[in-house]
């Protein structure tokens, strides 16, 4: 991404190459991959400095749990940097149209407005846990149908993956807010330095051999 800076100010943004008129004079798209930086900069093209990075954008938050704003760009000490604004969360359940919104013709009262994120993610979990039983499904088909009894091994493990499924869906619904939905998947070291073991307070899925 570059900018083309103009009596210090941050004119145009370019994502792409392009051909760009500065001044009176016409250069090709080919000049962005073609010609160096200084040679760049000399007519006033920079490339943007960008870092998601929560150390250089603070405001920057995870898209899966917020919306973020548009970037900013600034010109200061030879350098054009791209910047947010403060990033608003995603609401965790779906807020529905109001009575004065069916009014102003915005919706009917009740249905979803914007949906929430919190039940994506217990879908997601339900479909992992699907996932894994999906192949010994047949077992407990046959068994339905009189024919050869489920391992007891194999019914043990489905059990497990079922439990464990509940308790992170209830995990995920007791989240009080976007953040603590985020720290669910966040991984750290419950073990040592030397023998390190990352776990999530959601926890994981067990398998079914």
């Amino acid at each position: 991404m570059w900018a083309l800076v103009e009596s210090n100010n941050v004119t145009q943004v370019f994502t792409r190459p392009k051909g760009i008129t500065v001044g009176d004079v016409n250069y090709p798209a080919n000049i962005f991959m073609l010609w160096s930086s200084s040679e760049l900069e000399a007519i006033g093209i920079y490339e943007v400095v960008i870092d998601n990075g929560p150390s250089d954008n603070p405001d920057y938050k995870n898209p899966e749990y917020y919306i973020n704003t548009n970037q900013s760009f600034a010109f200061a000490e030879g350098t054009v940097t791209a910047s947010y604004g403060t990033a608003t969360a995603k609401p965790l359940d779906d807020i529905l149209f109001t009575a004065q919104d069916e009014t102003d013709g915005l919706g009917t009262e009740g249905e979803v407005k914007q949906p929430g994120i919190r039940q994506g993610h217990i879908d997601r979990i339900n479909a992992q846990a699907g996932g894994i039983l999906q192949p010994t499904d047949w077992m407990v088909v046959r068994a339905a149908e009189g024919g050869t009894a489920v391992p007891s091994s194999i019914t043990t493990k489905r059990a497990a993956v079922r439990t464990k499924a509940n308790a992170m869906c209830t995990q995920i619904t007791n989240a009080a807010n976007v953040d603590a939905l985020a720290d669910l998947y966040v991984y750290s070291n419950t073990g040592t330095e030397s023998d390190p073991v990352y776990t999530r307070p959601l926890g994981e899925l067990p398998l079914v051999d």
